[in-house]
């Protein structure tokens, strides 16, 4: 109770609260420049989020503009949030004006909180994360169970007072933001990862911001109902048609060669279609198919083990509905 009573205090006083409120994290956040241009970018660990990693499981970043500064995703902790916001004020004394969603996926938006209490910005995303609201339930899950998870699994850095930020803006299919010479084009590309997916090309730069779209070197997660892995499949398609001279994917390692990243993605989702396709047609069951299955070129990279199996059965059902032919997702 003192702790509430001296958060409501600050903001009467202050219009914001005091950095004090968010709980310290153990490791500094760093961010990394991409060469020659004004980009930054957070690197997460590649495992899934954890008292270990301390929720900083994500990739987030910025661009510095000469009117301001644009981010994309705020990470999975309102303390991570702060500590992206700390390496912002680090690069430039300029405001940050727009937070830009790629999701509405817990290690994306909890970070959000920090910017809402700091700063002025403007959170942006596609208009199907508006879905994503405390006590209602999404395809991907319900908002106020997976708080409650993390405030348990990832305490102190989410506790009582971590909450939702919802998008102030959103769009449908395709917009473009123009700020101190810069355009910054937001792109659809779902439902494939989650309902909400979206990229951000930063242009003249050629830098794109890919979201759990591309995640390079990592096991994605898939076991949702939201998850599309053939309209999935399209978005990488669409990703390597931007030809970007760097990518930053959601998770795993950013690269200049964004071909080979998004290989990688778009190589192990088919792989694992491919193996329950087989099953599915040969009307195998699910538990023979994934132990006959070789898993050996993903079995020792990160979330192998969180996701793997998740995202053999979830691919398995959604291949298995769609032979019934009713175009509906099947559930779990």
């Amino acid at each position: 109770m003192i702790r509430r009573a001296a958060l409501i205090l600050a903001v009467l006083l202050t219009g914001s609260v005091s950095a004090s409120d968010y709980a310290p994290i153990s490791r500094p956040l760093t961010v990394a420049q991409v060469p020659g241009e004004p980009v930054y970018y957070s690197l997460g660990n590649t495992g899934v989020p954890s008292q270990a990693n301390e929720g900083n499981t994500s990739n987030g970043g910025f661009v510095v503009t000469a009117d301001g500064v644009v981010v994309y995703d705020a990470l999975g902790t309102p303390s991570l949030g702060w500590a992206l916001l700390e390496q912002i004020r680090k690069v430039t004394d300029k405001p940050v004006r727009y937070v830009v969603v790629s999701h509405y996926h817990a290690d994306h938006i909890y970070g959000l909180q920090a910017f809402k209490d700091h700063t002025g910005a403007v959170v942006i995303a596609q208009e199907r994360a508006a879905e994503y609201r405390e006590n209602d339930e999404t395809a991907d899950e319900r908002a106020d169970a997976r708080l409650r998870q993390r405030q348990g699994a990832l305490s102190p850095w989410v506790d009582e007072h971590t909450r939702i930020v919802p998008p102030d803006i959103t769009f449908a299919e395709r917009v473009t933001l123009t700020l101190g010479g810069k355009r910054f084009v937001l792109l659809y590309a779902g439902p494939a990862h989650s309902a909400s997916d979206m990229m951000m090309m930063v242009e003249p730069d050629g830098v794109l911001f890919a979201g759990d779209i591309v995640q390079n070197g990592r096991i994605p997660h898939m076991n949702s109902d939201d998850v599309d892995t053939g309209r999935w499949l399209a978005a990488l398609k669409q990703v390597e048609g931007l030809k970007p001279r760097f990518i930053i994917p959601g998770h795993g390692e950013p690269s200049t060669e964004a071909a080979k990243a998004i290989a990688f993605t778009a190589g192990y989702i088919a792989d694992v279609r491919r193996v329950m396709k087989a099953a599915v047609d040969t009307w195998t069951d699910f538990d023979v198919a994934y132990r006959a299955a070789d898993w050996s070129a993903y079995d020792t990279l990160p979330a192998f083990t969180a996701n793997n199996r998740g995202n053999a059965y979830r691919i398995f059902l959604e291949l298995e509905g769609a032979n019934f032919g009713d175009g509906k997702k099947p559930e779990p």
